[in-house]
Protein backbone atom coordinates (compact mmCIF):
# COMPACT_ATOMS: atom_id res chain seq x y z
CA UNK A 1 0.00 0.00 0.00
CA UNK A 2 1.45 3.74 -1.00
CA UNK A 3 1.69 6.33 1.87
CA UNK A 4 1.10 8.80 -0.88
CA UNK A 5 -1.46 11.09 0.57
CA UNK A 6 -4.38 13.76 -1.13
CA UNK A 7 -5.57 16.60 0.48
CA UNK A 8 -7.98 19.26 -0.55
CA UNK A 9 -10.72 21.65 1.36
CA UNK A 10 -13.89 22.51 0.39
CA UNK A 11 -15.33 26.15 1.89
CA UNK A 12 -19.16 26.92 1.58
CA UNK A 13 -19.45 30.41 -0.03
CA UNK A 14 -23.02 31.25 -0.14
CA UNK A 15 -26.63 28.99 -0.59
CA UNK A 16 -25.62 25.47 -2.41
CA UNK A 17 -22.35 26.77 -3.39
CA UNK A 18 -19.17 25.66 -2.43
CA UNK A 19 -15.13 26.03 -3.79
CA UNK A 20 -12.90 23.45 -3.90
CA UNK A 21 -8.85 23.41 -3.66
CA UNK A 22 -5.81 21.08 -3.02
CA UNK A 23 -3.72 21.55 -0.45
CA UNK A 24 -1.28 23.85 -1.62
CA UNK A 25 -2.64 27.26 -3.02
CA UNK A 26 -3.63 27.23 -6.59
CA UNK A 27 -6.78 26.46 -8.93
CA UNK A 28 -10.03 26.17 -7.90
CA UNK A 29 -13.30 24.34 -8.68
CA UNK A 30 -16.97 26.34 -8.33
CA UNK A 31 -19.06 23.57 -6.72
CA UNK A 32 -22.89 24.62 -7.26
CA UNK A 33 -26.75 23.35 -7.54
CA UNK A 34 -29.16 25.13 -10.02
CA UNK A 35 -32.00 27.60 -8.77
CA UNK A 36 -34.70 24.74 -7.82
CA UNK A 37 -32.66 22.98 -5.06
CA UNK A 38 -30.94 26.72 -3.53
CA UNK A 39 -28.12 27.17 -5.40
CA UNK A 40 -27.27 30.07 -8.01
CA UNK A 41 -26.11 27.86 -11.27
CA UNK A 42 -22.72 29.21 -11.51
CA UNK A 43 -20.15 26.25 -11.04
CA UNK A 44 -20.54 22.49 -11.65
CA UNK A 45 -22.43 19.83 -9.97
CA UNK A 46 -20.88 17.13 -7.73
CA UNK A 47 -21.10 14.18 -10.30
CA UNK A 48 -20.58 16.70 -13.19
CA UNK A 49 -17.02 17.46 -11.66
CA UNK A 50 -16.74 13.78 -11.19
CA UNK A 51 -17.19 12.68 -14.67
CA UNK A 52 -14.87 15.48 -15.60
CA UNK A 53 -12.17 13.80 -13.39
CA UNK A 54 -13.08 10.77 -15.33
CA UNK A 55 -12.15 11.91 -18.08
CA UNK A 56 -8.98 14.07 -17.17
CA UNK A 57 -7.49 10.87 -15.81
CA UNK A 58 -8.20 9.03 -18.93
CA UNK A 59 -6.96 11.83 -21.01
CA UNK A 60 -4.00 12.05 -19.59
CA UNK A 61 -3.31 8.94 -19.76
CA UNK A 62 -4.23 8.12 -23.33
CA UNK A 63 -2.32 11.23 -24.42
CA UNK A 64 0.66 10.31 -22.53
CA UNK A 65 1.04 7.01 -24.04
CA UNK A 66 -0.02 8.15 -27.87
CA UNK A 67 3.01 10.76 -27.23
CA UNK A 68 5.22 7.63 -26.42
CA UNK A 69 4.18 6.34 -29.60
CA UNK A 70 4.87 9.14 -31.13
CA UNK A 71 1.48 9.33 -32.71
CA UNK A 72 1.29 12.98 -33.96
CA UNK A 73 -1.91 14.06 -32.06
CA UNK A 74 -3.44 17.58 -32.88
CA UNK A 75 -6.63 17.96 -31.13
CA UNK A 76 -8.52 15.66 -28.38
CA UNK A 77 -11.31 15.63 -26.43
CA UNK A 78 -13.81 13.02 -24.25
CA UNK A 79 -17.11 13.36 -24.66
CA UNK A 80 -18.67 11.95 -21.24
CA UNK A 81 -22.38 10.47 -20.55
CA UNK A 82 -23.26 8.91 -17.41
CA UNK A 83 -26.35 7.11 -16.21
CA UNK A 84 -27.10 7.25 -12.63
CA UNK A 85 -29.53 4.68 -10.49
CA UNK A 86 -32.95 6.15 -9.87
CA UNK A 87 -32.75 5.30 -6.33
CA UNK A 88 -30.84 7.84 -3.65
CA UNK A 89 -28.33 7.65 -3.29
CA UNK A 90 -28.34 8.08 -7.00
CA UNK A 91 -24.71 6.27 -7.67
CA UNK A 92 -23.90 6.34 -11.39
CA UNK A 93 -24.22 2.80 -12.47
CA UNK A 94 -22.63 3.34 -16.44
CA UNK A 95 -20.07 6.41 -17.71
CA UNK A 96 -19.57 6.27 -21.57
CA UNK A 97 -16.94 7.67 -22.81
CA UNK A 98 -16.18 9.20 -26.01
CA UNK A 99 -12.59 9.61 -27.08
CA UNK A 100 -12.22 11.91 -30.16
CA UNK A 101 -8.26 11.90 -31.59
CA UNK A 102 -7.35 14.73 -34.32
CA UNK A 103 -3.87 13.65 -35.91
CA UNK A 104 -2.04 12.55 -38.83
CA UNK A 105 -2.16 9.52 -39.76
CA UNK A 106 -2.67 8.38 -35.95
CA UNK A 107 -2.61 4.62 -35.56
CA UNK A 108 -6.15 3.04 -34.62
CA UNK A 109 -4.55 0.13 -32.92
CA UNK A 110 -2.15 2.46 -31.00
CA UNK A 111 -5.53 4.45 -29.60
CA UNK A 112 -7.47 1.33 -28.38
CA UNK A 113 -4.26 0.05 -26.78
CA UNK A 114 -3.63 3.35 -24.96
CA UNK A 115 -7.44 2.97 -23.81
CA UNK A 116 -7.39 -0.03 -23.01
CA UNK A 117 -3.92 0.59 -20.12
CA UNK A 118 -5.79 3.35 -18.92
CA UNK A 119 -8.54 1.88 -18.29
CA UNK A 120 -7.06 -1.52 -16.60
CA UNK A 121 -4.00 -0.29 -15.41
CA UNK A 122 -3.06 3.66 -15.30
CA UNK A 123 -6.59 5.49 -14.44
CA UNK A 124 -6.79 5.92 -10.27
CA UNK A 125 -10.33 8.09 -10.99
CA UNK A 126 -11.88 4.68 -13.22
CA UNK A 127 -10.57 2.28 -10.85
CA UNK A 128 -12.22 3.80 -7.91
CA UNK A 129 -15.93 4.19 -9.24
CA UNK A 130 -17.94 1.67 -8.85
CA UNK A 131 -19.68 1.46 -12.20
CA UNK A 132 -19.89 0.10 -15.81
CA UNK A 133 -17.27 2.16 -17.84
CA UNK A 134 -17.49 1.89 -21.38
CA UNK A 135 -15.35 3.62 -24.28
CA UNK A 136 -15.36 4.09 -27.72
CA UNK A 137 -13.30 6.43 -29.95
CA UNK A 138 -13.18 7.44 -33.36
CA UNK A 139 -10.13 9.26 -35.34
CA UNK A 140 -10.53 12.66 -37.07
CA UNK A 141 -7.91 12.78 -39.54
CA UNK A 142 -5.84 15.90 -40.53
CA UNK A 143 -5.05 16.88 -44.02
CA UNK A 144 -2.17 18.99 -44.67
Amino acid sequence: MSDEQFDAQLTWVKGMQFVGRGATPGPTVVFDSDLEHGGSDCGMRPVQVLLTSLAACTAMDVISILQKKRQRVTAFHINVRATRADEFPKRLVKAELELVVCGYDVAPEAVARSIELSQTKYCSVSASLNAEIVTTYRIEPETI
